[in-house]
């Protein structure tokens, strides 16, 4: 029976390619994210190693709450320190240092550098040393003098003696410095990871980075020749007591590389996330072409029962088949998952430092084997099983008549769709309103599976008729009648195929439904809910960018400007839980300009020690006027707020709001990152947009827009996320074009002789061309309509639980949905190109005579 079973399989190598394929795109995606995340993690476990190899002991002070820039927030650490340190027994020496992120360079364009992919430190000069050596020039000696970091230097092309504009976190202007130097780094390196250096003198150093002189957040200790590092590393923790991190060079590398691998998750779980999508429509071609397959083999397998064969072996028959391609479509996939891994190992590592990172070698972890043989056998054998149990039925009469496993009615398959459906339908409710509680991205994730396994199961009893249907439009002569009725007198076999389409359509137009929506939002927000003209924010993608509160005084001066507001963000722990929070400068403008509606209590005046707070916040968090919220900020200890009021939500406004005061002495960037102006009646907008322009440009981070610019721009990053979405899910379209093309060429063997009696009859190669190609360009168009409807209804039910946050306008992207659909039938051409040839070129004779 294995033996029989092998030769079958080997009988048919194009069925054999065409069935692992979308197992070999899944596997890759599988193989090739872990590949990913073990090259790119030890590629920063050697560069941290290296940083850390001449670090003894370092001693700091930072917030475990990171800021907006993603970065610890550093605390200050007194002077005085650096003295107790030194005074430890086994300390040789202890360094005060500043050494944070913050540190920008205006390019000779006027504009800030954004880097080659890493922070924008700035720090003091404490003179070469193990690590760190000079290139060119010297250190700084004046208040006046900067070193760059070779990296910085090139790309911006300031050589020594240059005037160099420096923006900082504590200077959000420009302030200009003489370059007196240009610093490189041990083994002649321009930067470690693509991080840029700014080095000042220690005094400003201290006052642009940490916005005080006379402290450091850092203290370099070097151990005294022959003491136990461990010793002294507690000894010095002993000496400062709580709120201090004291830590030794490998255990820095170790944190460090350990806070790299965690962010890498994203990108793991990004690349399995469409690996899943691949295996998931794999999954349908998998099973048609198993049942396609069972079903031209329904003589042979009878002929096995009748030489008997039991049931069992039967199964066990398909079953080996399906093992067989499951191991080799793995073995494929996984050697091009490492290659893959590989290069986007090598991608990643420049993407992320600018092409300073050295990637570490290739290297297959154990689990990237495993899941790759585990996930692809398991995937393909599972696919098969049904297609199996359905062989084992066949009765051993079935060997001495020409026939085929009829198709069983569809009442149970459709009840079972309707179940089905309702489940994943009620477990994606719950998971999308949070009953499920820290479990709901997982019911959300299952309930979308099942409502896809729902849909599918659905699908065959209303292939029929909407397959009838769009096959009309190409029914014009006898070849198309053909194609629409071949397409629709098998309505499992076409609602698999046509499923597999319907999956990847039905995850992109859910994804556009959702951000056409968002956007539809918070545009009509933005028009109905800020009574300003022009946003100051962040240039371009810069991130995030930090106002002079000075700027925002200036234009208040302006004659045009009837009021101005900064905005104030950061992220603060309250009651324990990190969120995003806000500020606002001037309290009486913010809430005339964004027409805050009180529901409870006071929001004015904003005083010192008091918060505003959002009604679903509040009613989440059981809060009300006069209730106390802990709130710890990035650069202050925790105390106690007061609520004082409590607005409405919207779609622009929610959280909780703190006093200016309050903002400028606990957020990591004690300066706006956002501000708004509305203009006196009448003012030309155009001419106030150039005086604010003129302001700001000492302010190089930022830049003003006309509200509808502003809002405009902060669309485009939707746009992207879709694009991107849209480039990844293409495999997922790609398995499904081939689903279609081995359903046609696999029904193209089925039908040999139907196709040679046409063609006796008088059929010309035209002919038979057109009526498969009708048939493709119907499945086709058949799984993008059902897709369209499927995502337009997912992303209609994901927006829903979205108005609770104030996004009330639910719009679809009728334009790429009719995109969508006349892609469909570009695809349906392509998969019937190839079994549309072989079936005009069959030999007439030879087709009549098969069996």
């Amino acid at each position: 029976m294995l033996r029989a079973t092998l030769k079958s399989l080997l009988s048919r190598k194009l069925r054999l390619f065409l069935s692992g394929i979308a197992v070999v795109l899944g596997v890759m995606f599988v193989s090739g994210a872990l590949v990913l995340t073990d090259t790119v993690g030890r590629s920063f476990d050697n560069l941290f190693t290296g940083i850390y190899e001449y670090t003894d002991i370092e001693v700091s002070k930072t917030s475990d709450i990171p800021g907006l820039t993603g970065q610890p927030v550093p605390q200050n650490v007194p002077a005085a320190d650096v003295g107790r340190v030194a005074a430890v027994s086994g300390v040789r020496s202890a360094t005060g240092q500043v050494f944070a992120d913050g540190a920008g360079v205006v390019g000779k364009n006027g504009k800030v550098v954004l880097g080659t992919g890493g922070p924008r430190f700035g720090a003091n000069w404490i003179g070469e040393n193990e690590l760190v050596k000079l290139r060119e020039g010297r250190g700084p000696t004046g208040d006046g003098e900067i070193v760059l970091s070779a990296n910085v230097a090139k790309t911006t092309s300031y050589k020594v003696g240059d005037q160099v504009g420096i923006v900082t976190t504590f200077s959000p202007q420009k302030r200009s410095f003489t370059l007196v130097g240009i610093s490189a780094y041990a083994g002649g390196r321009d930067s470690l990871a693509g991080e840029t250096t700014v080095f000042f003198t220690e005094p400003v150093a201290q006052e642009l980075m940490l916005g005080q002189r006379g402290v450091y957040n850092i203290i370099d200790v070097k151990v005294a020749d022959g003491a136990n590092l461990t010793e002294v590393r507690d000894r010095i923790a002993g000496t400062l007591g709580e709120g201090y991190d004291v830590k030794t060079g490998d255990e820095l590398a170790t944190d460090s590389a350990a806070g790299t691998r965690e962010a890498l998750q994203f990108f793991t779980y990004l690349l399995l996330g469409f690996a899943g999508v691949a295996l998931f429509v794999g999954i349908f071609l998998i099973l048609n072409t198993f049942s396609i397959i069972v079903a031209q083999r329904t003589r042979e397998l009878a002929l096995f029962r009748a030489m008997g064969a039991g049931r069992g072996q039967v199964i066990g028959s398909v079953l080996v088949e399906a093992v067989v391609i499951g191991v080799i479509a793995s073995a494929i996939g996984l050697v091009l998952g490492i290659g893959i891994g590989a290069l986007l190992g090598r991608f990643m590592g420049g993407l992320l430092s600018g092409g300073a990172l050295q990637v570490a070698g290739l290297s297959v972890p154990a689990s990237a084997v495993i899941a790759s043989f585990v996930v692809g056998v398991g995937i393909t054998v599972v696919a098969a099983l049904l297609p199996a149990v359905r062989a084992s039925r066949i009765a051993p009469v079935a060997a001495m008549r020409d026939s085929t496993i009829p198709d069983r009615p569809l009442t149970a398959l459709t009840i079972s769709g309707g179940v089905v459906l309702a489940i994943g339908g009620t477990l994606l409710g719950l998971g999308l309103t949070g009953n499920l509680g820290d479990a709901g991205l997982w019911g959300v994730l299952g309930g979308l599976l099942t409502c896809f396994i729902g849909v599918a199961l659905l699908t065959p009893i209303i292939s029929r008729p909407v397959v009838g249907l769009i096959g009309r439009l190409l029914s014009w002569n006898a070849s198309g009648k053909l194609g629409r009725r071949n397409s629709a007198r098998n309505p499992r076999r076409t609602a698999i195929t046509a499923a597999a389409l319907m999956v990847s359509i039905a995850l992109v137009t859910g994804i556009s439904v959702v951000f056409a929506s968002i956007r539809a939002s918070t545009v009509e927000a933005v028009d109905t809910g800020v009574d300003a003209e022009l946003v100051v924010g962040a240039t371009g993608f810069a991130g995030v960018g930090a106002i002079d509160p000075a700027v925002i005084e200036r234009v208040r001066g302006l004659s045009d400007v009837d009021s101005a507001v900064g905005a104030y963000g950061d992220l603060a722990r309250v009651d324990g839980t990190d969120e995003f929070v806000g500020g606002v400068d001037d309290a009486p403008a913010a809430v005339a300009m964004f027409k805050m509606e009180t529901t409870a209590g006071s929001l004015l005046p904003l005083a010192p020690g008091t918060v505003i707070v959002d009604d679903r916040t509040a009613a989440d968090r059981r809060l009300a006027p006069g209730s106390t919220v802990t709130v710890q900020m990035a650069r202050a200890a925790p105390r106690g707020y007061t609520v004082a009021g409590i607005y409405k939500r919207t779609a622009l406004n929610s959280g909780f709001f703190f006093n200016v005061a309050d903002v400028n002495a606990g957020f990591s960037r004690p300066a706006p990152i956002q501000g708004y102006v509305k203009l006196v009646p009448g003012a030309d907008v155009d001419a106030a947009f150039a005086q604010v322009d003129e302001i700001l440009k000492d302010s190089p981070e930022v830049s003003v827009s006309k509200l509808d610019d502003f809002v405009a721009q902060q669309a485009q990053i939707f746009d992207f996320v879709l694009v991107f979405v849209q480039g990844l899910l293409l495999l997922a379209i790609l398995i499904a074009i081939l689903g279609i093309i081995n359903t046609l060429a696999l029904s193209m063997i089925e039908r040999t002789r139907e196709l040679g009696l046409l063609r006796a009859v008088g059929f010309k190669r035209g002919q038979v061309m057109w009526m498969v190609t009708v048939e493709s360009v119907v499945i086709s168009v058949f799984g993008a309509l059902l897709g369209i409807a499927v995502g337009a209804g997912l992303g209609a039910a994901v927006f829903q639980a979205l108005r609770e946050d104030g996004f009330t306008e639910l719009a679809f992207p009728w334009l790429l949905m009719a995109a969508y659909v006349i892609a469909s039938v570009f695809v349906g051409l392509v998969a019937a190109l190839i079994p549309a040839i072989r079936a005009s070129r069959l030999d007439v004779l030879k087709a009549i005579a098969y069996e």
